[in-house]
């Protein structure tokens, strides 16, 4: 394994505020991250804000705030949000900061050879920010999927990359597997789009698009968001001007569905065209859906994160996206969905459980001997099983793989009894508890990643050299 990992997250827009689905980006990295830190990796997670477009231009108009007032505040939201999320980034950009700026225009710079000028008429959706093919428009019968809304028909005069010249490499490598697509049926849907992909526009005339990053050299027009926001993840680490082999390429980008083929097509066509090597994977997470229908703030359905933190805190939140939001499909939350999950899951087989063992543990004078808490150290790295799902990016089958030795812990306790044989046989009880009182913590240092609060608090109390109950680890808040 390497020693060294870079891990992205996709920058969200600040025209709004965070929503769940800003979630698993950030959540799905922070357990890749903490898991890989387990087996001594150093590892450089990014994260950021796209701050630059023609939709905050008039958000903050529509405000009667400078823009640079409105991206300040809403960057700092997202800031606070993936702070209370518990993911420490070790890199934050924005795309208002001096240094992408710079370091943005001397990208565009050095692709000049595959960036030329052209007029172009075509489908636009301004929600997405992107031209559409004809195919695309027909497809979806004039209509964007994402935003419910028709496509406008433009002509404009803009700057295109090179799409065309990399077609070749970037299908060798997604077929290859050297840059791996997950899940494998999206790859295959890259492919698809792959063939019919045109050269795309990076730039807007200034008219349209007041707020961006001028082109070198042609004031008249500014950058676009893929020559913009899509070269966060190298600037954000200093190239240009920084020698970024340490830790480039990055060993997973975690996105959603939607913007898939920004990070497989577009994405690699800058990397191809600056000589850089394409990412190892790229993930794609679905949906999650409101009681089966999409989030939108048209249909009034959006749930706020801070509400979900609010309720339970932070870990509460983090098991319910991170077990029962699949990596990989959509998923669907409502809140009797997450409440069951509180009280029936992690309450009744986490909380009771560790109750239990605690309280008897207590009572029988039963603890881990030194070397038993120095095998805790090593029971994520020794378990095959756990190792293969985590490495596969299976995150939420590897948790279900872990509560089912919590499932399986609550039946042996209730076989063995060793309430009971402490009465008879304190001996058999006590190598009973010693070793449930193993396997739990063993367990419970797999669930580390993706609880690090939880797993923290019960390795620190149940390791201890002696053992006191515990108060409820998932009070009932009476709502």
């Amino acid at each position: 394994m390497s020693k060294t990992a870079y891990l992205t997250t996709a920058i969200p827009y600040v025209n709004g505020a965070p929503h769940v689905g800003h979630l698993l980006d950030y959540l799905l990295a922070d357990v890749y991250k903490r898991y890989l830190e387990t087996l001594g990796v150093s590892v450089r997670l990014q994260a950021g804000t796209d701050e630059h477009g023609s939709k905050i231009w008039n958000k903050a108009a529509s405000l009667d705030l400078p823009v640079q007032t409105y991206v300040d505040n809403n960057s700092a939201r997202f800031r606070e949000f993936i702070q209370q999320l518990g993911v420490t980034p070790t890199d934050f950009v924005r795309t208002t900061d001096e240094a992408h700026v710079r370091r943005a225009s001397a990208i565009w710079k050095q692709l000049k050879p595959y960036i030329y000028s052209a007029s172009y008429e075509g489908w636009y959706c301004s929600g997405c920010e992107r031209f559409v093919s004809d195919s695309e428009y027909k497809d979806e019968n004039g209509v964007c999927p994402d935003h419910a809304t028709p496509f406008e028909r433009l002509s404009e005069k803009n700057y295109y990359l090179k799409i065309s010249e990399f077609k070749p490499q970037i299908k060798t490598a997604i077929e290859s597997g050297t840059m791996r697509v997950l899940p494998a049926f999206r790859a295959k849907e890259v492919l698809n789009l792959l063939e019919d992909s045109p050269d795309v526009s990076i730039s807007r005339p200034k008219s349209s698009l007041p707020w961006g990053i001028p082109v070198p050299g042609d004031d008249s027009q500014v950058m676009y968001v893929w020559l913009d926001a899509l070269t966060n993840y190298l600037t954000v680490l200093g190239f240009p001007e920084t020698d970024i082999a340490d830790f480039w390429p990055p060993t997973a980008m975690f996105v959603g569905k939607d913007i898939l083929r920004f990070h497989t097509i577009i994405l690699p066509t800058i990397l191809l065209g600056l000589n850089l090597p394409l990412p190892k994977v790229v993930l794609s997470h679905g949906f999650v859906l409101n009681d089966g229908q999409k989030m939108s703030k048209s249909l009034g359905n959006v749930v706020d994160p801070f509400d979900v933190l609010a309720r339970h805190g932070l870990d509460p939140l983090r098991y319910f996206f991170l077990r029962h939001v699949d990596t990989f499909a959509d998923s669907n939350f409502t809140w009797d969905k997450f409440e069951a999950a509180y009280s029936g899951e992690l309450a009744n087989d986490l909380g009771n459980l560790a109750s239990r063992l605690a309280t008897l543990c207590a009572k029988n004078s039963v603890a881990l001997s030194p070397n038993a808490r120095a095998d805790l150290d090593s029971a994520l790295a020794s378990d095959e099983a756990y190792r293969t799902l985590m490495d596969s990016f299976e995150f939420s089958k590897a948790f279900d793989y872990v509560w089912s030795k919590f499932q399986a812990l609550n039946k042996r306790i209730d076989t063995e009894k060793p309430w009971s044989l402490a009465k008879t046989d304190p001996e058999t009880a006590h190598k009973s508890l010693e070793s449930l009182l193993k396997d739990f913590l063993s367990a419970v240092a797999l669930l580390a990643p993706f609880l690090p609060e939880t797993s923290n608090h019960l390795l620190a109390s149940l390791s201890a050299p002696t053992i006191s109950p515990l108060p409820p680890l998932f009070p009932k808040s009476g709502r």
